[in-house]
């Protein structure tokens, strides 16, 4: 990935990372250029086809915006942030970050889910 973009600056992923949560959400926002998504699509699901693999892993799901905006959210769920880490730091997965096309910028960031009464569960 040429770029990556904190969804928040002053907590961006290296950080959180570091943090024991179990489970966590990965959301991560990519914006690219109209003309790299085929090439984006293809580098993303080779991504997944990795992660899927991963101890840990429980779940992805990729989302476009409606409209002509070439804005893409992927949602993956993880056991533990432990496994996550193992797999955003591992070396095979970092190689590939390269292969995403020039435009494409990443905001990923780390959830738990929280208990809101009546609304939802944690």
């Amino acid at each position: 990935m040429s770029h990556m973009r904190p969804l928040d600056p002053d907590f961006p992923i290296d950080r959180q990372i570091a943090i024991e949560a179990a489970p966590v959400v990965l959301v991560n926002v990519f914006t690219l250029d109209k003309a790299d998504e085929r090439t984006f699509l293809q580098v993303w699901q080779n991504d997944a086809d990795f992660m899927k693999r991963q101890p840990g892993f429980i779940s992805t799901q990729l989302h476009r915006a409606i409209g002509e905006s070439p804005t893409y959210l992927n949602y993956a769920v993880w056991e533990s942030n432990t496994d996550f880490r193992a797999a955003f730091s591992h070396p095979e997965f970092r190689a590939k970050l390269s292969a995403y096309p020039s435009s494409a910028v990443a905001s990923p960031h780390l959830f738990q889910k929280v208990a809101v009464t009546g609304i939802c569960v944690a």
